[in-house]
C-alpha cells in the first residue's frame, strides 16, 4: 500500500491543480447539458486535457469519453476511474456568479465537480506516470440521471471488449453537500438501491359527481392501491432487506363535479437485492390488478426498469479507506451502517468490474452541514476547496491498486 509520504505528496500536488479543477468545474456548471448528449461538456474535458499523452475513445450511443493513460514503469494492472457529466432538468437559484446560463438546467447533483475532479486525477497521474506501471482508464460519462449512460458505454465497448479486457478495478466519487467537509464515506456490499419506475392506470366509468352509484369511480380504487402498496411493503418484505415503494404522482379528473374515467398513479420501487426487486415488481402487479378487479375495474401496470443495485466490493472499500486515512488522517473515512436508497448507474460498471463508489462531503468548513441544501436542490452549493481532495483520492486509489491490487 502507498506510504504516508507518498499520499502526502499526492494531496499537495492535487492542491497545486486547484485553480484548473475549479475553473473546469465552473465552466461546466455554467453550461449544463442533459441526457446522453453532452457535446459542450465533452469538448471542455478534451480541451482541458489536450496536452497530455492520452488515447481517447468515443462510441456511437453517447458523447461519453474514455481516456487511457499508460504508466511509464511498464506493463501492469488496469484500473478505471469514473466521473459523470450530465445535469438535471431544473432551474438554478444559487445566485452564484457562474450559475447556469441554460434555462431549466442545473448541475444540482455535483456531476460538474465529479468531472472536474476526474480531470484533475488525469493531470495528477500523468505528472507521476514514470513512477507507476499499468494503465488507467478515465470514464467521462453522460446520461447518469436516469438515462443509463454507463450501460450504453459498456455496450459500446468503451470500457473494454473484444479488443481489450475490462479493467480489473473501478472507483468513483459522489459529492454530498450535506455531509461534513472533506469526509469520505462508503460501505461494502449494497451502497445504493435499484430504482424502477411504475405507472398504474385504473380504468372505470365516469359520470356525474352526485351519482357515483351509476359510475365505476377509479379514484377511491387508486387510493386503495396506494395504501395497500404501503401495507405490502411492511408485511411482505423483511426490514433487514428493505424496500421503498413511493407513489409520487396521482392524476385524475378535470372538474370538481365530474367523476373521471381513469386515475393514474406513478412512482418508484427501490430495493437492495435482486430477489426483492423481482418480488416487489410482481407484488405491485398483483395488488393493483386484483384490487381493481374487486371493484369491477381494470388496472394497467407499466414497469420501466431503472438502475440495478450499486454493490461495492469489500476489498475496494478497504483500499479506499486506507487511501483516505493516509491523505487526511484517522478521521477521514466513515463506514456507513446502512445503504442509501437513491440509485446510481455506476452500478452497471460494478456488476462487471469489482470496485467501489465513495461519498465526499463538500459542506463549507465550519458550517452546520446538517442544514445544507442537499443534492437535487435548486440552491445546492459546494465548497470547492474540497475538490483537490477528491482528485487526490481518485488518483490515490488508482496508484494503490496498480501497485498492489486488492492486497
Amino acid at each position: 500500500m502507498m506510504s504516508v509520504m507518498l499520499t502526502d505528496q499526492l494531496l499537495d500536488q492535487a492542491r497545486g491543480l486547484s485553480e484548473r479543477i475549479v475553473s473546469l468545474r465552473r465552466a461546466i456548471h455554467a453550461e449544463p447539458e442533459l441526457g446522453l448528449q453532452t457535446p459542450k461538456t465533452r469538448d471542455k474535458v478534451r480541451a482541458a486535457l489536450a496536452h497530455l499523452p492520452l488515447e481517447w475513445r468515443e462510441g456511437p450511443s453517447t458523447t461519453g469519453l474514455v481516456a487511457t493513460l499508460k504508466g511509464g514503469a511498464g506493463e501492469g494492472r488496469t484500473v478505471l476511474l469514473r466521473g459523470d457529466m450530465d445535469a438535471l432538468p431544473m432551474p438554478e437559484e444559487t445566485g452564484l456568479s457562474y450559475a447556469s446560463t441554460i434555462p431549466g438546467a442545473m448541475h444540482a447533483c455535483g456531476h460538474d465537480t465529479h468531472t472536474a475532479m476526474l480531470a484533475g486525477a488525469v493531470e495528477l497521474l500523468a505528472a507521476r506516470r514514470e513512477s507507476w506501471a499499468g494503465e488507467v482508464r478515465f470514464m467521462f460519462q453522460p446520461g447518469e440521471e436516469g438515462w443509463h449512460g454507463a450501460r450504453f458505454m459498456l455496450e459500446d465497448g468503451l470500457l473494454g471488449g473484444d479488443d481489450r479486457p475490462l479493467p480489473e478495478a473501478a472507483f468513483a466519487l459522489h459529492i454530498m453537500p450535506n455531509s461534513p467537509h472533506g469526509l469520505v464515506a462508503g460501505r461494502a456490499g449494497p451502497l445504493m438501491a435499484s430504482a424502477d419506475q411504475f405507472e398504474i392506470v385504473v380504468r372505470g366509468s365516469g359520470g356525474h359527481a352526485s351519482m357515483p352509484h351509476y359510475t365505476l369511480d377509479p379514484v377511491p380504487v387508486a387510493c386503495e392501491i396506494v395504501t395497500a402498496l404501503q401495507a405490502m411493503v411492511t408485511r411482505k418484505f423483511p426490514v433487514a432487506d428493505p424496500v421503498v415503494a413511493t407513489v409520487a404522482k396521482v392524476e385524475a379528473g378535470t372538474a370538481h363535479n365530474v367523476i373521471a374515467d381513469t386515475a393514474t398513479l406513478g412512482g418508484t420501487l427501490r430495493t437492495l437485492s435482486p430477489t426483492n426487486r423481482e418480488a416487489l415488481r410482481e407484488g405491485l402487479r398483483t395488488l393493483a390488478t386484483h384490487i381493481a378487479a374487486a371493484h369491477g375495474m381494470t388496472a394497467e401496470v407499466t414497469l420501466t426498469p431503472g438502475f440495478p443495485v450499486t454493490v461495492c466490493d469489500a476489498r475496494a472499500v478497504d483500499l479506499g479507506e486506507k487511501v483516505a486515512r493516509q491523505l487526511r488522517g484517522p478521521d477521514a473515512f466513515h463506514r456507513l451502517a446502512d445503504p442509501i436508497m437513491g440509485a446510481e448507474d455506476f452500478s452497471y460498471v460494478l456488476e462487471k468490474v469489482p470496485g467501489a463508489m465513495f461519498f465526499l462531503g463538500v459542506a463549507h468548513e465550519g458550517t452546520d452541514w446538517r442544514h445544507a441544501c442537499g443534492i437535487h436542490s435548486t440552491r445546492m452549493v459546494v465548497d470547492e476547496a474540497v475538490l483537490p481532495l477528491g482528485t487526490a483520492l481518485l488518483a490515490g486509489c488508482a496508484e494503490a491498486f496498480l501497485a498492489e491490487g486488492f492486497a
